[in-house]
């Protein structure tokens, strides 16, 4: 059965639409800060660790901690499993404030369902611990797509300090931008946007993913008022002439921009031709004439009317690209 997939996004079929300032970019210093711990899970019904070295040692000191003196430190049970947690910590993240952990098993455990996390720290890159994670753990149901050693602790973390580098923030005389996909005409129309919204010259780009914005007068000491302001301006973002190919699933996306020089092609009883406007040629059999300078979506529009498979669609772009006649990126994953 031929089915020719149309992943060519809205974007290859439309004009690009604008996007938020806050969508495309990012503030400089504002961030989630990656965590990391060593715990403990309980509770488990027989699909804990078992023999486990680290595994027995950890229930032993953790025993010890609690009172429980033991002649072997050493403890087996198959219903515990030592795991890695992981999690982010906002950017303006407070004492006190919970925030989500995953939970993924480190041992030999076939399922954390039904386990109990035990209180463990959370640390930063800087080996400084910046939450405390505790409760119960939620996996998927018992699908076949379901990973059972990997589970989330909904608001299973308490914040225990605030990130340093948040302090004073309103009071910033100058705030930097960085763009997602740094781009020197996406970088271009920010900065006038921006200069228009705010009245004046305070937006600057320094280079195509870095724009600095200079305080205004009337917004000194209301950094958030400001921020709110520049992150809800609209832009229209310049993007590359790119094609990309999922060669395992089939799925091809094409940029608007990607265009096709003339080009003629041959695949068996398939014949495509790309060709100016004042060309002239027979009409055969199976055959598809396109207009030089055509998009590669209305190629594909057209090879889809021809009863062209996913994979001979993917081999066609290679070849056109090989010929230099496709005009973009060609990226395969």
């Amino acid at each position: 059965m031929k089915i020719l997939l149309f992943a060519l996004l809205s974007l290859s079929l439309c004009r690009a639409q604008a996007a938020r300032l806050k969508d495309i970019a990012s503030i400089r210093g504002v961030r989630e800060n990656q965590l990391i711990g060593y715990g403990i899970v309980v509770g488990l019904n027989g699909t804990g660790d078992g023999k486990s070295e680290f595994t027995s040692k950890s229930l032993g000191r953790m025993l010890d901690k609690l009172g429980v003196k033991l002649e072997n430190a050493q403890v087996e049970s198959k219903n515990a499993a030592a795991v890695i947690i992981t999690g982010s910590l906002p950017a303006f993240g407070k004492a006190g404030n919970p925030m989500d952990v995953t939970v993924s098993a480190l041992g030999d455990a076939s399922s954390l369902k039904g386990g109990t996390l035990l209180q463990a720290p959370l640390r930063g890159a800087n080996e400084q611990v910046y939450a405390v994670a505790q409760g119960t753990i939620l996996v998927g149901s018992d699908g076949k797509d379901t990973f059972g050693t990997v589970g989330r602790v909904p608001n299973g973390a308490i914040i225990e300090r605030d990130v340093a580098s948040t302090s004073d923030f309103a009071s910033r005389k100058m705030f930097r931008l960085t763009l997602h996909n740094p781009d020197f005409i996406t970088a271009a129309r920010s900065v006038l946007t921006i200069n228009k919204e705010l009245g004046g010259q305070y937006a600057s780009a320094k280079d195509a993913g870095t724009i600095d914005i200079v305080t205004p007068f009337s917004y000194e000491g209301r950094g958030v008022e400001l921020l709110a302001t520049i992150e809800a301006i609209e832009i229209n973002p310049d993007s590359k002439a790119k094609v990309v190919i999922n060669e395992k699933t089939g799925t091809v996306v094409i940029g608007e921009r990607v265009k096709i020089s003339r080009v003629a092609i041959a695949q068996g009883s398939l014949s495509v031709k790309v060709m100016t406007k004042d060309s002239k040629t027979p009409i055969e059999e199976k055959v598809a004439i396109l207009d030089s300078g055509v998009s590669v979506g209305d190629l594909v529009q057209a090879l889809n009317k021809l009863g062209v498979s996913p994979k001979d669609l993917i081999t066609l772009l290679q070849s056109i690209k090989a010929a230099g006649a496709l005009h973009g990126e060609l990226e395969i994953l």
